[in-house]
């Protein structure tokens, strides 16, 4: 992962982080099924991330590689989190 595709990642987990927090804080009745939704979801994203990373070590890649699979998972959630959360409209 370049420079430019981390900078965005952490600027949209950030952002992410933001307006769920915001959310929380206005429904605060729904707070508990939501923060299980998000600690299932990050969950399910490391998990695949750790299998990914296994794989392309277990194939002898090179370090790149393996840590890039480990982060595709959560960059993917992140980037759809991040899109859902800024649409208009």
């Amino acid at each position: 992962m370049g420079p430019e595709a981390f900078a965005r990642f952490a600027w949209q987990a950030g952002t992410v982080f933001a307006l769920r927090s915001w959310d929380l804080t206005q429904n605060p009745a729904e707070a508990s099924f939501r923060l299980s939704e998000m600690v299932i979801e990050k969950q399910r994203a490391f998990t695949e991330g750790a299998v990914a990373a296994w794989w392309e070590a277990m194939l002898g890649s090179r370090p790149d590689i393996v840590a890039a699979a480990a982060l595709r998972p959560t960059r993917r959630q992140v980037s759809a989190n991040h899109r859902s959360l800024t649409k208009i409209g």
